[in-house]
């Protein structure tokens, strides 16, 4: 376990803190909250949420937190991120104080005032972290969040079979190798939504919480639909959803994309021969753009009804610090969102970090939507996206189907 260094100090030096910002529970209207600060730092009790994987690495983690501030208790409980939202919702006063959770749910949980604005850590982390993980834990232009991971898909291939230059466009890797990939069935609107903003295109905007900010719909939105359509005629391109793993151990594919979460599996199917890189340049006729992937980002959030705020606050940004996000690394495979620990040689020696956090910039990626109608984009895009590549839909329809589209997601 790496020694903290000492973010903050004790609990004497937040007693000047007289009032901290709650959410309101429109997500529109704040109120003041003021704040006993002579009871708030003593002997507070915070209990903390993570996932069940990872609770001996955050015991650590905290055990260094609790011998710098003495008089608060932090206690852990197993709770997993992708469901905090609606656990939280269960009853916000028995919840944890402090909590991990995808970034998308971020824009749910402050219109419904659940988490707490990120009040008094904000230069921290903005100066710390990677800029779309700063967009991605803010909403409304306000920093609610705490990073500590980000995540994109890439791309896995067999090193034996196509060489670096290979694959570092659509062309060569599948003129010279095959690559599986999901595009004609569920799940093909998270590969392969990002070619549209991939073509200079928009999904809820360039933030992603503008209702009415999507644009597919025009010439650029028509040239993506026209080049999924080819994939199908492309020898190289070998559809491929849950045999895709399998089809790469085979030798039926090549290559194929995914995310970190697929390393040890990936590893094992090609041993010798595995090798991660970026996404490549696509065509889509006007010349090569990078492909894009979506970028999530890894949070921590404080609960609206914490009755510690400012233990609590300073809890969620010690766990979330360079030092924890290496530890968490090396427990884990967390790929780091603080700029200096990206910098870590560790981390630079691993081929998927590297390859991820190339994609995690502007260019190689498009931060996951925040907006609460998100969820009504799923199932529409995925139909386009699927019935273009098995030809359900004729060229003559595409624009009509991106206007339904984008008509019935901007409601």
């Amino acid at each position: 376990m790496k020694k903290q260094t000492k973010r903050f100090l004790g609990v004497g030096a937040t007693l000047g803190l007289s009032a901290l910002l709650l959410a309101g529970c429109s997500g529109e209207k704040e109120t003041e909250q003021a704040t006993d600060t002579s009871k708030v730092n003593e002997n507070a009790s915070i209990k903390l949420w993570v996932d069940a994987a990872q609770v001996e690495t955050y015991q650590g983690i905290v055990d260094e937190f609790q011998k710098e501030n003495p008089n608060w208790k932090v206690t852990i409980k197993p709770s997993e991120s992708a469901t905090a939202q609606e656990n939280i919702k269960k009853d916000p006063s028995a919840a944890a104080d402090v909590f991990m959770f995808p970034h998308d749910h971020i824009g749910q949980m402050v219109e419904a005032g659940m988490i707490y604005p990120n009040t008094k850590y904000e230069e921290t982390v903005k100066a710390n972290n990677i800029e779309s993980a700063v967009d991605a834990a803010s909403y409304d232009g306000k920093l609610y969040g705490y990073p500590y991971g980000v995540e994109t898909q890439i791309l896995y291939y067999n090193k034996s079979k196509l060489s670096e230059d290979d694959v570092k466009s659509w062309n060569t890797l599948t003129s010279k190798g095959k690559l599986g990939t999901n595009f004609g069935e569920a799940g093909a609107n998270y590969i392969f939504t990002p070619l549209f903003m991939s073509n200079g295109n928009v999904l809820y905007g360039e933030n992603g919480e503008d209702l009415k900010g999507t644009n597919f719909n025009n010439d650029k939105g028509v040239q993506v639909l026209e080049w999924i359509r080819a994939q199908k005629d492309n020898k190289g391109v070998v559809q491929s959803n849950a045999e895709a793993l399998s089809n790469l151990e085979s030798g039926k594919v090549d290559a194929f994309l995914s995310g970190p979460w697929s390393k040890n599996d990936v590893e094992k199917a090609l041993g010798d021969n595995f090798a991660a890189a970026p996404y490549p340049t696509v065509d889509f006729g006007d010349g090569e753009v990078q492909q894009k992937a979506f970028l999530g980002v890894k949070l921590f959030g404080v609960n609206a009804a914490t009755k510690s705020p400012v233990a609590a606050m300073a809890l969620a940004d010690y766990i979330t610090s360079k030092e924890s996000q290496l530890t968490v690394f090396e427990g884990h495979g967390t790929i780091p969102s603080n700029i200096e620990a990206q910098a870590d040689e560790n981390v630079q020696a691993d081929a998927v970090t590297q390859a991820v956090m190339t994609m995690s910039d502007a260019d190689h990626s498009f931060v996951m939507p925040k907006l609460p109608a998100m969820v009504t984009f799923w199932g529409p895009s995925d139909a386009v996206i699927n019935d273009t590549y098995n030809d359900k839909i004729s060229a003559d329809e595409y624009q009509a189907k991106l206007d339904k589209l984008v008509e019935d997601t901007s409601k």
